[in-house]
């Protein structure tokens, strides 16, 4: 079962269900994730610097800008691949918090206004 704890009720119903939970079950207690208005304002800062950022002689994807730009925001390490490139060991957007996405977008909005980016949104 999953509660969001929005009022008293769902905690009510929450605590009842832990109370009549049998032994060996888990409890996690996770802050929410990122809202769909904070999703469509991510992909739109990522749309806008794709089309407009030239990065050392390459255009990039906004999928690929994502990845930059959180790689960047946690400092992610980068490893031999296999085959004798690199790979970003790099964190999901979608595992983010609602704090770790708004850091990335203030991250994208310094990065963008700095390479001269006219915003969409």
């Amino acid at each position: 079962m999953k509660y969001t704890l929005s009022h008293q009720t769902a905690r009510d119903r929450a605590i009842e269900a832990i109370r009549n939970a049998p032994d060996g079950y888990v409890v996690t207690i996770k802050e929410p994730k990122r809202s769909l208005e904070a999703n469509a304002a991510l992909w739109a800062a990522l749309t806008d610097i794709s089309k407009q950022v030239d990065w050392y002689g390459n255009k990039l994807t906004k999928e690929e800008w994502k990845d930059v730009l959180s790689a960047s925001l946690k400092r992610q390490k980068v490893v031999p691949s296999i085959d004798g490139g690199f790979v970003v060991m790099g964190m999901s957007t979608s595992r983010m918090s609602k704090a770790e996405l708004s850091d990335l977008l203030e991250l994208i909005k310094m990065f963008g206004s700095n390479q001269g980016v006219k915003w969409s949104h």
